[in-house]
């Protein structure tokens, strides 16, 4: 039986996410204070009360929906599950072929538009590490690399797709076009999620290619880890380049 769960849900969880996510920042702020903390410690600790908040959102509508609406498991209701095999060694391949193929092809012609791409295209990575110590990065890097994934596959490839699938207006369109007009909306809204102008197009092509893997497997698994590649990847080279 089909949960009663839908767009309705995504999007109160992604509005519920957001405020918390700024009252978190807030909290953390005024509870610290400038002058008692280092710049180190104010940076990873701003981001991750951020990231918590955002989360709160993001993570609590499809359980929520789960629970509540639906058959009252993950697994079942948006294909939370991974499996060793093929979804370990497929999400490690498609995750490094997004980083280190997909993305510096697909930013070939904005390299004639925009000067010093690659700079650009790393400020956002540097300005959320850039006053982390060795202890903070490995923190971030936990957050970014184990928690991200988990997070904002089980939304918006599980909750979020799921629901745009099972929308009047996408599902009139067959059964061939709407799993592909779902994957691409919800792709755009993965990357506009991330609110960052020039990493929008390749954020967008990577939501692309995790919704054809959650679509084609009809599980998470590989995208969740294909996601933590991805990832994984922005941190090592920052990392390295320290």
């Amino acid at each position: 039986m089909q949960g009663r769960w839908g767009l309705g849900d995504a999007i109160l969880g992604f509005v519920v996410g957001v405020i918390a996510s700024s009252l978190a920042v807030v909290i953390w702020v005024a509870a610290t204070g400038s002058s008692s903390t280092s710049a180190s410690t104010s940076t990873v600790g701003a981001t991750v009360a951020g990231l918590v908040g955002l989360w709160v959102g993001l993570a609590g509508a499809p359980v929520l929906a789960s629970r509540l609406k639906g058959a009252g498991r993950l697994a079942l209701d948006f294909g939370f599950r991974l499996r060793a095999w093929p979804d370990v060694p497929l999400g490690v391949g498609v995750g490094l072929g997004s980083q280190l193929i997909l993305l510096p092809v697909l930013y070939i012609p904005v390299r004639v538009l925009v000067p010093h791409l690659d700079q650009q295209l790393g400020q956002p990575a540097q300005h959320l590490t850039g006053g982390a110590d060795t202890g903070g990065l490995v923190v971030l890097g936990i957050f970014v690399v184990l928690g991200a994934p988990l997070v904002e596959e089980l939304f918006f490839r599980g909750l979020l797709l799921r629901s745009l699938e099972k929308t009047k207006g996408l599902a009139s369109l067959g059964r061939r076009a709407c799993p592909a007009v779902a994957v691409l909306v919800s792709a755009v809204a993965f990357g506009l999620a991330h609110l960052e102008v020039l990493q929008l197009l390749g954020l967008a092509a990577f939501g692309v290619v995790l919704g054809v893997l959650a679509e084609r497997w009809r599980r998470l698994g590989p995208g969740m880890v294909a996601h933590a590649t991805f990832n994984a990847v922005t941190v090592i080279v920052i990392a390295l380049a320290r």
